[in-house]
């Protein structure tokens, strides 16, 4: 056995992780519309590229933001090309037209991404949790459709494991980091719940639209739109299946308001201190939050010295994001740390996969040799009862484990190590183990740099994972 080898993965059998793909960062949204793969369509997908020569394994991740390919394959540059071309037939697109867009990772580069993936740090939004879900539902699609194997079950459960202890632990995700959210998360500070409330709409803005949106998803059902175009305020209140009011109708949908939204055009102050102060005293002071997001500003600053108003304008919104964006920039960099040392135990599981061949023909040659043991005893030693048998058997097989628990925790553990092809070639003598014995689980490497086959038994694992 050639002891001087380098490949990434030791002394095992060769095989490469690999991504291609394309994302916010590196294409244009009119370029990115035409990668998208329908979820329909993934199974016949996933056949396809299968097929593809060096495809060993396959997961299709496709969002509004990206499309990548994962791909476990038995030779990067011929897997990289079989990859693109694939690409290129699927979508009906020559290749010169969008390869300059593709991004390819390979080996521990390319499981650095998946893992920086589903944690949110490669999203637009840093730390945005929707992507592990989606990561999710695209490894179960390909592992349903026969996708995936044992580095990709392995890998993919690991990852999105990882993703969704780091969400909790850290909180990267709780910090809201664009203003219509931040109007959102103050608002909490003031309103325990949203069901009985209601939302004023001044204007047609789409910040106040944005921010409209996030309080509907958060439970405000009642949602009011004031704008001086009558129509367009139906338009905007239709969307909400709220109610529309002219801006001289502003005081009536102020009354009833407990969140106001103001995003208009207007080169002066649309409400002054006293017109709220009006309002107020009609309500008996029940609370209004009030958020000025128009430059110049709709909303009379002194407001704010009104009892039980709570005023706040764009720049307050943006100093919260800012904070925020800061405090998931910090929280990223100790992600990327805990990544690193994903990293590290995936390759150090790959590694000891090579001995699984091994450690199962060492168990195969010692439970025979006991099994033959127990044939001897029967013919020598006929008076012995079914449960002196039983018995025997019994305490027999547990020498066996006993005598090959440290010789296979060693083995383990030697798996990882640069002289790991050595050790494996004394292990084999010792227990007079050979070579060909293991032929059909695992393909020994031999010379430095040869490409050899990929394990053509692929280990089943079952997978019970968000079951």
């Amino acid at each position: 056995m050639d002891t001087d080898t380098n490949w990434n993965y030791g002394w095992v059998w060769v095989m490469y992780v690999i991504v291609v793909g394309l994302n916010h960062r590196t294409t244009p949204v009119e370029i990115r519309e035409k990668f998208t793969f329908q979820e329909e369509e993934l199974p016949k997908a996933l056949s396809q590229l299968k097929q593809m020569k060096s495809i060993l394994e396959a997961v299709i991740v496709s969002t509004c933001n990206r499309t990548e390919i994962y791909a476990v394959v038995d030779q990067l540059h011929t897997g990289e090309h079989f990859i693109k071309r694939f690409l290129s037939e699927w979508f009906y697109l020559p290749k010169e037209e969008f390869i300059h867009y593709l991004y390819v990772k390979q080996d521990q580069e390319a499981t650095d991404h998946l893992f920086k993936v589903v944690t949110g740090l490669d999203s637009m939004i840093v730390g945005e949790t929707q992507i592990l879900g989606q990561v999710r539902e695209a490894f179960f699609i390909a592992q349903k459709y026969q996708g995936t194997g044992t580095i990709f079950n392995h890998l993919f459960k690991q990852a999105i494991t990882f993703g969704k202890r780091v969400h909790t632990e850290t909180g990267i995700g709780q910090n809201a980091v664009s203003v219509s959210y931040a109007a959102v998360e103050l608002a909490k500070k003031i309103f325990e719940r949203f069901e009985d409330k209601s939302v004023l709409i001044i204007g047609a803005g789409e910040m106040s639209e944005l921010t409209a949106i996030h309080l509907h998803s958060h439970g405000v059902q009642n949602v009011m739109v004031v704008n001086r175009t009558l129509e367009k305020a139906r338009d905007l209140a239709s969307a909400f299946h709220g109610v529309a009011y002219t801006m001289e109708e502003l005081p009536q949908a102020l009354f009833r308001a407990d969140i106001v939204i103001s995003s208009t055009g207007a080169d002066s102050f649309i409400l002054s201190r006293t017109q709220v102060e009006e309002v107020m005293n009609k309500r008996s002071n029940r609370p209004l939050f009030m958020i000025d997001i128009a430059v110049p500003r709709d909303l009379d600053p002194t407001i704010q010295e009104c009892e039980n108003v709570y005023l706040f304008n764009i720049d307050d919104l943006q100093e919260i994001v800012d904070a925020n964006i800061q405090e998931r920039i910090r929280i990223a960099e100790e992600i990327k740390k805990k990544i690193e040392q994903e990293v590290e135990a995936f390759y150090q599981w790959v590694n000891t996969l090579g001995v699984i061949p091994l450690i199962a023909k060492l168990r195969e040659k010692s439970l025979k040799i006991q099994e033959e043991t127990m044939k001897s005893l029967e013919h020598k030693l006929p008076h012995l009862s079914e449960r002196d048998l039983t018995i025997i058997r019994k305490h027999t097989k547990s020498i066996v484990n006993q005598m090959l628990k440290e010789p296979i925790l060693n083995l383990k553990e030697k798996a990882i190590e640069p002289d790991a092809p050595l050790m494996m070639e004394y292990f084999m003598k010792i227990f007079g183990i050979k070579e060909e014995e293991l032929e059909g689980s695992l393909q020994f490497a031999k010379k430095k740099n040869k490409e050899l086959d990929y394990l053509e038994h692929r280990w089943e694992l079952k997978t019970s994972f968000f079951k």
